[in-house]
């Protein structure tokens, strides 16, 4: 699979790296040109940097690793407005919240669904925004993977998602439509506030086992 990545950071370069070594391509894009050429050198010989005009024709699947102020801009520099990004599951890891109060910024609706907005035909999954880079790839017990909750409208896109999830070491969980991204990315700013009340965010939610509540 080919892996295009809408990001020149650590997040994507960290999951370029997971993916290559899974076996996928990368292709990297961003505004500066420079950036994408170092980012996808760091990644290795799987990765390469290509104009923001020639990305979406290139790539099977997109991961959205863009900082939530320069969101829409970056889905414009690909076209995604004008429909490039039509029929592609495109994967949003936005971490829309405000670092220093965890509260979550789009005053409504969520940065998956502006994403959908400004990718119009393209099949939206939010996931891997709340795990920090650091954690992929996991290569501990399977039962002690991260849980990557995931959510999106179409059935083949959430698989496609799952199966990149997988491929980092983490464990896919689908928890609804994309209608249920923001509960999803005001997680991130609840581990936020716990962390900086000097708590590990671990401890906050009960240790719940699914198999006991089916008995």
């Amino acid at each position: 699979m080919t892996v295009g990545i809408l990001g020149t950071g650590n997040l994507a370069v960290t999951l370029g790296r997971a993916w290559a070594s899974a076996g996928h391509s990368l292709v990297l894009t961003g505004r500066d040109a420079v950036r994408a050429g170092e980012a996808a050198a760091r990644i290795g010989a799987a990765a390469s940097a290509v104009d923001p005009g020639g990305f979406a024709g290139r790539v099977d699947v997109v991961v959205v690793a863009i900082a939530w102020d320069g969101l829409e801009a970056a889905l414009f520099l690909v076209g995604g407005p004008g429909g490039t990004l039509a029929g592609k599951t495109v994967i949003d890891c936005t971490n829309a919240v405000d670092y220093a109060t965890g509260a979550l910024r789009p005053a409504s609706g969520s940065a998956a669904e502006v994403v959908a907005c400004s990718a119009p035909g393209a099949f939206v999954v939010k996931a891997l925004h709340l795990f920090a880079g650091g954690s992929w790839p996991f290569a501990g017990p399977v039962a002690e993977a991260p849980v990557v909750a995931i959510c999106g409208d179409g059935p083949g896109a959430l698989e496609q998602a799952g199966a990149l999830v997988r491929d980092l070491g983490g464990r896919a969980a689908v928890v609804g439509g994309l209608s249920g991204a923001r509960q999803l990315e005001e997680a991130a700013g609840f581990v936020m506030r716990v962390v900086a009340a000097g708590h590990n965010p671990r401890f906050a939610v009960p240790d719940v086992d699914p198999a006991l509540l089916k008995q």
